[in-house]
């Protein structure tokens, strides 16, 4: 049979390169030619004297192809394809000549293999040359690659590497790339569906459909061990763009154990906090808050979660992000201030007759205008004095309020657990006084002056008694 030959002309063997890699270059290779030419899903199988085929259905390998250092049609489309380099299949040649493997490439242009053969020119140097026979099957649809001397194992190595074949569970696509759910020891990073890297600390695995040019040009030879700073910026994009509850939950999730340091690498990016925030907020009844606010609103925060509100703890640089911010919906982020403002407004008093008190607590209620003497009687504007079970969250902290004044209705409510003593009740009655005559809230100067007062024309009144 007539045969012609060529020095394949690989300057650089990669030693590291194992049986796995050279068949991962061939399986890239017709997955990318069934994306490119829209045909059937590549088979990969093993015929009955044990030698392994990948074969793809596209057009058929030319031995032309041997001669690229880079396909240009693959560089035109990035974003459905695995390869890059057209120099793939040849490092894939050399690695099994190299570990002693048989191939033999068939398309409709012709049949491939490969021999040692003295280097034209160079007689005393002998090179791995490709040798061109006719084709075996001019009607041959796409390429077949027969693998004599791979073990199983080396097939399966080579699967693994792509999402293909990996049987990730898919969360999420966006239009930079994809998210998928993690394996349980590692994550992995894809580039259009082949393996990368692993990540031991990420939340999520990532297919990255939309590689950057920084990561496209980190792409090398052997695609492996490609570092982390070539794609984080990617997979921060992906991680943006995602908008589905299952992502969001999860990254809100673990921002709850950042204090434990068991949090992800993904969640430590302030705007991914705060945009898995963004739209675990749109999903309703969610409240935000930080640690410390947890702890000093137990009793409220408990409320809040028989109201129905899930409760999400995160870092103070995240909270402090989300303090007047709005979800992907345009609905104000609920922290726990808004939380207490929607609080009071649906909030509604319980008040109670006098005559449903108990005769302790009526002794003491009975006693209000003799307490308002002492400090002069009872101000104009201060039309009722009334007794409640429920009360609303007090201006400052997030407890309930022992007394509240109502300028609008010219009245103050007191908490009905006050009548436990007349020095409880005398302390919240002139406290509610003194709002009533300043006009100013708690924590004020004018109000501090004004409770001064107050308890002066208490005392005054008292030893003058």
């Amino acid at each position: 049979m007539t045969s012609r030959e060529f020095d394949l002309n690989i300057e650089r063997v990669l030693e590291d390169w194992t049986v796995a890699h050279a068949v991962r270059e061939l399986i890239a290779n017709a997955l990318d030619e069934a994306a490119l030419t829209g045909t059937a899903e590549p088979a990969i199988t093993k015929d009955r004297v044990g030698r392994w085929h990948i074969r793809d259905f596209g057009r058929g390998v030319h031995y032309e192809h041997l001669t690229q250092n880079e396909n240009t049609e693959k560089l035109a489309s990035p974003h459905k394809v695995v390869g890059k380099f057209g120099v793939g299949l040849k490092d894939a040649l050399a690695t099994f000549n190299r570990h002693g493997v048989d191939v033999r490439i068939r398309s409709r242009f012709g049949d491939i293999t490969t021999a040692k053969q003295k280097k034209h020119g160079f007689e005393d140097i002998t090179t791995l040359h490709a040798v061109i026979t006719k084709p075996w099957d001019r009607d041959l649809i796409g390429t077949d690659v027969r693998l004599a001397g791979v073990r199983d194992d080396d097939v399966e190595a080579a699967k693994s590497l792509f999402r293909h074949y990996a049987g990730d569970e898919l969360l999420e696509t966006t239009e930079y790339g994809v998210v998928l759910q993690r394996q349980k020891r590692f994550a992995r990073i894809y580039v259009n569906g082949l393996r990368i890297a692993e990540e031991p600390n990420y939340l999520f695995s990532y297919d990255i459909t939309s590689p950057t040019k920084a990561l496209r040009s980190a792409l090398n030879r052997e695609r492996s061990n490609v570092g982390r700073s070539a794609y984080t910026d990617r997979v921060k994009a992906i991680v943006l763009a995602a908008t589905s509850d299952a992502v969001a939950s999860a990254l809100a999730e673990d921002l709850s154990k950042f204090e434990t340091g068991r949090w992800h690498d993904e969640v430590q990016l302030v705007d991914v906090g705060v945009h898995s925030c963004q739209v675990l907020n749109a999903t309703g009844r969610v409240i935000f808050m930080t640690p410390h606010e947890l702890n000093s609103a137990r009793e409220f925060v408990d409320r809040a979660r028989d109201d129905g509100y899930r409760v999400v703890v995160v870092p103070q640089n995240i909270r402090r992000k989300l303090s007047g911010a709005v979800d992907i919906t345009g609905a104000p982020i609920v922290d726990l201030e808004r939380y207490k403002a929607q609080w009071n407004e649906s909030f509604e008093f319980a008040f109670v007759d006098a005559s449903s008190l108990t005769p302790d607590e009526r002794s003491v209620f009975d006693r209000t205008e003799a307490i308002l003497a002492l400090r002069g009687g009872r101000p104009s504007n201060v039309r009722q004095i009334l007794i409640s079970e429920t009360m609303r969250i007090g201006t400052s902290g997030y407890a309930e309020a022992v007394g509240l004044w109502e300028p609008k209705e010219q009245r103050i409510i007191i908490k009905r657990g006050q009548l436990a003593s007349e020095a409880l009740y005398a302390g919240t009655l002139i406290h509610e006084v003194a709002h009533a005559e300043s006009g100013t809230p708690d924590v004020s100067a004018p109000f501090e002056d004004a409770l001064t007062t107050e308890a002066g024309m208490v005392a005054w009144t008292g030893v003058g008694r």
